[in-house]
């Protein structure tokens, strides 16, 4: 097994980036089997997520306990080339900046060759979510949180 092809199914930390596995099937793709372009962003959306599980940030328990939860507020992304029914990808996801509310963060969604190493890049996507309370006003990040971030900075 190579570095870029990560296991478990929740992805792995390889450094300060987190590598997510996805395979295409059949409900990512539009009528000519390639991959929907709204199907990218659902790939870096659970890429995002379990990195922060990674991180030791659970979603559901940070709004149960605090009432917090984060919101994309600004997105820039770049489609490359296309991937199609059943190819193998990886979300890479790396945390770029920390800011009182925010995090920025780049993803680029590669496509996998047999042998688990890098065949082209799919996907880019720079993408800076913010901390909002439960009136969806921006919220400081929790001192355990922005911890967590830091150590992968």
């Amino acid at each position: 097994m190579s570095a870029m092809d990560p296991t478990p199914a929740t992805g792995a930390l390889n450094g300060a980036t987190h590598l997510f596995p996805v395979r295409v099937y059949y409900e990512d793709t539009d009528a000519g089997g390639i991959v929907y372009h709204a199907s990218y962003l659902r790939f870096a959306e659970r890429g995002r997520t379990e990195m922060l599980r990674a991180l030791g940030i659970e979603l559901s328990r940070l709004k149960k306990e605090s009432g917090l939860i984060f919101v994309v507020n600004k997105a820039d992304m770049q489609y490359r080339q296309s991937a199609a029914l059943d190819d193998r990808l990886v979300v890479e996801t790396t945390l770029k900046e920390l800011s009182g509310a925010s995090v920025r963060l780049a993803q680029s969604i590669h496509k996998l060759s047999e042998a688990g190493e890098r065949a082209g890049e799919v996907f880019e996507f720079d993408v800076q979510v913010t901390c909002v309370n439960e009136n969806g006003k921006p919220a400081r990040l929790p001192a355990s949180i922005r911890e967590k971030f830091s150590a992968h900075l």
